[in-house]
């Protein structure tokens, strides 16, 4: 069980890269969202490889995978993947972030959220997307908060728990966005193999 003590005397939030040792709790929050919610179109939870895969290619291609620490525990994590893998959408990322579920709305996921879209920024994306479950109000709702609009819903692209649902998509500028041409090195210049 994680430390849940109220705000004002819970230990500070801290956001650093994620390590190979932090895979068996990310894949504890990931499982807990599987099981559970409508978001994460997934039925089956993850095997550990698949997550360390998925992270030591995010890496290599300079894409950043965080995680959230509070009190010594991981209690969320996030990162971004290509948007698409043709070659012109080279400077667009989506984003993921999964919190602990005994800490939602505790402030966990705008820490990662502010330090993702900064990562992100550093290495010349130029726009990120995120796609939402259309439920998930509070998701949204932080989302907006940093300058993400609702560009799209895609209507009953899900099927989990005997129902449909829908996705919100969102998407916001990273850096300078669309207002210059990117400069040699930004981005990612290769596509990560998921």
């Amino acid at each position: 069980m994680l430390d849940i003590a109220p705000a004002a005397t819970a230990p500070e939030i801290t956001v650093r890269p994620s390590t190979e040792a932090d895979v068996p709790e990310m894949l504890a929050i990931y499982t807990h969202h599987v099981q559970h919610g409508l978001g994460e179109f997934d039925l089956e939870p993850l095997h550990p490889d698949d997550i360390k895969r998925r992270r030591k290619n995010m890496l290599k291609r300079r894409l950043p995978h965080l995680v959230a620490e509070r009190g010594g525990a991981v209690v969320g994590y996030a990162y971004a993947v290509p948007f698409r893998k043709r070659p012109a959408y080279r400077y667009v990322v989506k984003n993921s972030i999964y919190v602990h579920h005994e800490v939602l709305h505790a402030g966990v996921g705008r820490k990662l959220l502010a330090a993702l879209i900064d990562a992100c920024a550093a290495v010349g994306f130029r726009q990120m997307i995120a796609y939402i479950e259309a439920g998930n109000e509070p998701s949204i709702s932080l989302h907006e908060s940093f300058g993400f609009d609702r560009v799209g819903v895609l209507k009953s692209v899900g099927y989990k728990f005997g129902r449909w649902t829908d996705s919100v998509m969102l998407q916001r500028p990273l850096g300078e966005g669309d207002t210059t041409a990117p400069r040699l090195g930004e981005g990612s210049s290769e596509m990560p193999e998921l």
